[in-house]
């Protein structure tokens, strides 16, 4: 019952293998290189798309998004690519920043199960989702950023801007927490 981190080339990846591993969350990092064959030999539970530098550089993200049946969390870079996958739009963020923001949680769903309306966390807004998918809902806003996190209304699959894995960020152990007990119940 392994998460898989795929590593996009960001900053932050290995601290969100990290992060699942003081949670005592099985994980593994993986590179975005391998073949969506090779993903499923791994047998995951869930996967994380991990952030980034660029769309440029996500190697087969796109492939474990359309063609894999698991639940996805996408953070930064991930959350930008499954909303690109599935027909939203990206652009340059109105407010460049990187900085601790406070967000607003409308649709608690299942990642922000029991954390509140109001969240303070870690965010990289250099580009952002500009417009939801279809089939997809808005769970979070900010200030300066109106899809601050989204979720598939079938499917298991979620898309942050911010960064859970990051201490600056509250409660992001029990965002990791919540997307682990989907991915169990997803396997079941």
């Amino acid at each position: 019952m392994k998460i898989l981190v795929v590593n996009n080339h960001g900053q932050y990846n290995h601290r969100i293998y990290r992060a699942l591993n003081y949670l005592k969350i099985p994980s593994e990092l993986v590179s975005n290189s391998l073949s969506p064959q090779q993903i499923i030999e791994k047998d995951p539970a869930g996967i994380i798309l991990g952030g980034g530098p660029s769309l440029e550089r996500i190697g087969n993200c796109v492939k474990y998004v359309k063609e894999l049946d698991y639940p996805v969390l996408g953070i930064c870079l991930g959350h930008q690519l499954i909303a690109k996958v599935y027909g939203g739009e990206v652009k340059a963020a109105g407010v460049e920043s990187y900085a601790k923001i406070e967000i607003n949680i409308e649709d608690e769903d299942d990642i922000f199960k029991g954390l509140g309306r109001k969240m303070n966390v870690w965010a990289s807004h250099k580009d952002e989702v500009s417009k939801l998918p279809t089939d997809f809902k808005r769970l979070a806003s900010s200030s300066i950023c109106d899809i601050e996190a989204m979720a598939h209304k079938e499917k298991p699959l979620y898309g942050i801007q911010f960064h859970p894995e990051v201490h600056h960020t509250e409660n992001g152990s029990k965002i990791f927490e919540n997307f682990y007990q989907v991915c169990k119940l997803y396997k079941n």
